[in-house]
């Protein structure tokens, strides 16, 4: 390891228990992601694609879930900070839909 790059957790698993530590070669931010069915994931991310745009194309799979970024060593320990709650994108997308249909009527 090189010692100088951020390093992670890395998980992704029910326990909610992360022991492996990741060195991130590209990335410069950590996250921490918990959907409601009880999956944990935790990796190496950049920070840029730590958002709601990108999330649900990088983890399709998953549900509605609450996800923490933050940038320093081994900091997604845990879910906290700032959490998001992502519904289902299938729901968002008909929300939107139907917002626009409203407008138009």
């Amino acid at each position: 390891m090189k010692g100088s790059g951020l390093r992670c957790y890395k998980c992704s698993d029910y326990t909610g228990q992360c022991q492996n530590v990741q060195e991130c070669t590209n990335e410069d931010a950590c996250i921490s992601l918990s959907e409601s069915g009880g999956k944990t994931i935790r990796q190496c991310i950049k920070n840029s694609e730590c958002n709601l745009s990108y999330l649900p194309n990088m983890f399709p799979s998953l549900g509605k879930f609450n996800y923490n970024c933050c940038t320093s060593n081994l900091c997604n320990a845990g879910n906290t900070g700032n959490a998001v709650t992502m519904a289902t994108p299938i729901l968002a997308l008909v929300a939107s839909l139907l917002s626009v249909w409203w407008c138009w009527s």
